[in-house]
């Protein structure tokens, strides 16, 4: 893969890269860790992904009626939550509305949970953070690693 936001830098290396003599293909974006990066760097695949995955949503809607709010706030943390915080700190730069739609999966979830028992409250009565503060706690302790603490795999990013 080819990174770089310049469409003619693809197209000027396709053929030259080998792999004991064998030409590689170029791809438009490579998956690492569960985690789809583009050649651009933007995670737009990858956003897409975990939207599809994590909207289990329909799911806890279909049985919400038959579990009290322990048992959905559980359904969620447990089939939908996990694909939301999964390797943040790798597409966490990507654009705001990809962020927002990540967000309003939450949101969506968040309103069923607590439905029956704060039905005209706006605001979520779940005792979840929200994602936004999650990524902000991520890249903290990140940077506290990096520059407190010193931790030698980190090292690199000083």
């Amino acid at each position: 893969m080819v990174v770089s936001r310049s469409p003619a830098a693809g197209p000027a290396l396709e053929g030259r890269l080998r792999f004991g003599g064998v030409p590689l293909p170029l791809q438009e974006a490579v998956k690492v860790l569960g985690v789809e990066v583009g050649r651009e760097l933007r995670f737009e695949g990858h956003i897409k992904h975990i939207a599809h995955k994590a909207y289990r949503v329909s799911a806890l809607r279909r049985v919400a009626s038959f579990l009290d709010r322990g048992g959905k706030l559980l359904l969620y943390k447990a089939q939908i939550r996990p694909y939301l915080k999964y390797a943040v700190l790798s597409w966490m730069s990507c654009t705001a509305s990809h962020i927002k739609r990540v967000d309003l999966i939450q949101r969506r979830a968040l309103r069923l949970v607590d439905a029956a028992d704060h039905p005209a409250q706006h605001e979520s009565a779940s005792p979840l953070y929200s994602l936004e503060h999650l990524r902000d706690v991520a890249a903290l302790v990140l940077f506290q690693k990096t520059q407190v603490h010193g931790v030698p795999p980190l090292a690199g990013l000083r």
